[in-house]
């Protein structure tokens, strides 16, 4: 059984004291309503000492030579580096009538339940109305709800029955790109002449020796193919970074931002809480638009960080300010530190936090994605590392995610689904994962251990676009073990696997929808073992480790959420354990069994006060002689 300790034994029940503590905690106190500011101090102390720092002002930045990088000894305070996200999948999720698609009335049905595990935000996948070619991710109109989701009406029911439980409720912005079906572009593509033309990328086509027409450059879109669709009409290309069906948005026109932060005020004065933004860092691209000399994601090294981002994000970060709202940013192909932390650093006025790869290409082969490579536990350490550390020095903050709308099932791919492993495995991910410095993200059925989709999908199964994209350019290569092979890599990576059917409980279809209904997409078999029902009336379920894993993070913020980070026992090949330090001096470390063996573990940097989780019930006298055996994916936390 998952157990959590409070340190004076009051953790009864459980969510209610941790409700309790976010509504009476006074604001001299740093309580996780409110919003804080640093001491002003002139000289840090060295990095290696904790130093005691009271807070309430803002404080002046220590003098740096590069002004993307600086050295902070703690962090700043904020509602939302204490707060954790839960990311809804609208289409997925729960469906209230019957059609088979997921819907907002749906949504709002689980509320309580959302409460009940102890998140704080809820995200919602796009919603705005959309021809569904690329599942929202192509808006057609950012003020109007797509009908297969419900009405505006229902966004703030949602809205207000979120803030009636002092949760917050944020959307997807999709910014970087609308569908060719807005209005925008209908106008922008009918005319070189229209008004709307320089509101969308258009160039005239290259020729080659023979006089064959060709795209203005070689950039290849991440959806397969060329960047570039020819409009017969007026005989120029548009680029599109995706599918054809999703138009890059010039956002070197000024009318572009200027209609794109009326957006984002029409929704903040509807209250909502703040936006996850799209493949944010795409929006600036070199305006030479240049060849690419890259074998995979060709030309994102003129686009993924363009010269002109971090203006645009101030523009955005200065709307974002004035509502307190909540940011996080998209940013895929930038693992550049610099680069990165000048989108999140705090007095940089952009975002307050993004959703960097580096972590999610671990296990991408050299042709991308889709080809094979096996990650290593040294490699997820050095990266998890290099981000802890960087952020927290930087003052910068980390948005904590296993898994996305995007990424394969955490369990299938960090841990081990197989019936002996899954469940250990789980609770050992959400161990690993909660206790990190950054704000943590769950995506919906995580919180179950939801799998990977089955291994026997044939793919007629699969609706992914960039997965068919890449399927139907390779499927007629010779061979059948490269076929083959190529099905392996969807059912690990396809972005499929995330989106089946949330597993509510073992009847048809898992409660997800109607058992008459066709759901859009199958449900997993395997939700007559793996459902909510079944989780949440047992103490020893994976749902209950994350709920305790979030309570705690709440109730030892000072060094869950504001310690600092350092490896521990770096070299073993089979633990991955790490302390979080208070600025007063009190630890926790934190270790979890990666492998499917016992580990005699002999890394534990002191004796255990307290048990803070375990995720098989251990007392504390098992973490007093330095050395303990963890089972098979076993993970706890400690107060030492």
């Amino acid at each position: 059984m998952t157990q959590i300790s409070d340190s004076l034994g009051l953790l009864t029940p459980r969510l209610a004291l941790v409700a309790s503590l976010r509504m009476e905690t006074p604001p001299s106190s740093g309580g996780s309503t409110w919003i804080f500011d640093a001491v002003e101090i002139d000289n840090y102390p060295s990095p290696t000492v904790d130093p005691i720092v009271q807070v309430h002002k803002r404080h002046k930045m220590a003098p740096h030579a590069d002004d993307s990088q600086q050295t902070v000894t703690r962090q700043q305070r904020a509602w939302w580096k204490e707060d954790s996200v839960y990311q809804i999948y609208p289409a997925s999720f729960k469906d209230s009538t019957g059609s088979g698609t997921g819907d907002l009335k749906g949504i709002i049905s689980k509320v309580d339940y959302l409460k009940t595990l102890g998140v704080d935000i809820v995200w919602l996948s796009p919603i705005f109305e959309s021809p569904q070619v690329d599942m929202g991710y192509d808006c057609s109109d950012y003020r109007k709800i797509d009908p297969i989701y419900g009405s505006i009406e229902d966004v703030d029911v949602l809205k207000d029955e979120l803030h009636k439980r002092s949760m917050k409720l944020v959307l997807d912005l999709v910014v970087n790109h609308t569908s060719d079906q807005h209005e925008w572009f209908k106008k922008s593509r009918s005319s070189k002449d229209n008004e709307y033309r320089d509101w969308y990328i258009w160039r005239k086509p290259r020729f080659d020796a023979n006089g064959n027409r060709q795209p203005p450059n070689n950039w290849t879109a991440h959806f397969q193919g060329s960047a570039w669709e020819f409009d017969e009409a007026t005989g120029e290309y548009y680029l599109h970074l995706f599918c054809k069906e999703q138009p890059d948005l010039n956002w070197e026109n000024p009318a572009v931002r200027r209609a794109v932060h009326d957006i984002m005020r029409f929704w903040l004065g509807r209250g909502i809480d703040g936006f996850r933004m799209d493949v944010i860092n795409f929006i600036s691209k070199d305006q030479s638009y240049p060849d690419s000399n890259s074998a995979v994601h060709a030309g994102a090294e003129f686009y993924a960080a363009g010269p002109r981002l971090h203006e645009y994000l101030k523009e955005l970060g200065a709307i974002l300010k004035e509502y307190d709202a909540f940011s996080v940013g998209e940013m895929p192909c930038v693992h550049d530190t610099k680069e990165i932390i000048k989108s999140v650093r705090s007095d940089r006025g952009e975002l307050s936090m993004i959703f960097h790869f580096e972590l999610m290409d671990l296990d991408h082969g050299p042709e991308g994605k889709f080809s094979p490579r096996e990650w290593k536990l040294s490699e997820l350490k050095s990266t998890v590392n290099k981000w802890q550390q960087f952020m927290y020095k930087n003052d910068g903050w980390n948005a904590l995610y296993l898994e996305n709308h995007d990424q394969p099932r955490s369990v299938s791919r960090f841990g081990n689904d197989s019936p002996a492993h899954r469940v250990q495995s789980a609770k050992a991910l959400a161990v690993f994962l909660g206790f990190q410095a950054g704000t943590p993200f769950v995506y919906q059925g995580q919180e179950l251990g939801m799998h990977n989709v089955p291994a026997e999908w044939p793919m007629e199964e699969y609706k992914d676009v960039d997965c068919l994209s890449h399927w139907n350019l390779h499927k007629d290569t010779p061979g059948p073990e490269k076929l083959a092979a190529l099905k392996r890599e969807y059912q690990k990576k396809s972005r499929d696997n995330a989106r089946t059917p949330m597993q509510w409980d073992a009847s048809p279809h898992a409660g997800f929808t109607t058992p008459e209904a066709e759901p859009w997409m199958a449900v997993h078999p395997n939700h007559v073992e793996i459902n909510a029902e079944r989780q949440v009336a047992d103490q020893s379920s994976v749902f209950h480790c994350w709920q305790s894993v979030l309570a705690a993070r709440k109730l030892h913020k000072d060094i869950l959420v504001y310690g600092d980070f350092e490896l521990v026992d770096k070299a073993n090949d089979k633990i991955f354990a790490y302390s979080r330090r208070a600025e007063d001096g009190r630890v926790a470390v934190v270790a979890c069994n990666f492998s499917a063996e016992e580990v005699e573990w002999t890394g534990l940097p002191g004796k255990a006060q307290e048990v803070l989780i375990s995720t098989t019930g251990r007392p504390r006298e098992d973490f007093q002689s330095g050395s303990v055996k963890l089972e098979p994916y076993e993970a706890v936390a400690l107060a030492l």
